[in-house]
């Protein structure tokens, strides 16, 4: 909820995923609300996992990615 309570839900999220070292860059949600994709920067997939689990919070995959910049060339 777009409130106090979804406020304090997710500094909830970012103290206990922070207690791992992981950092929760952003998220995307499908049009049906039923899928999410997050984005976490964190020192390793077992990290982002414990992390998941401490927020209740499935994880089907991770995906480890590098930064590709355009603006790098330029």
């Amino acid at each position: 909820p777009v409130d106090n309570g979804g406020a304090d839900a997710c500094r909830a999220v970012v103290e206990r995923n922070g207690q791992e070292g992981v950092n929760w860059v952003h998220s995307y949600v499908s049009a049906d609300k039923h899928t999410t994709f997050c984005v976490y920067d964190g020192p390793t997939p077992e990290a982002i996992r414990k992390a998941a689990n401490r927020n209740g919070q499935p994880v089907d995959q991770i995906t480890e990615v590098r930064v590709l910049d355009p603006f790098f060339y330029a």
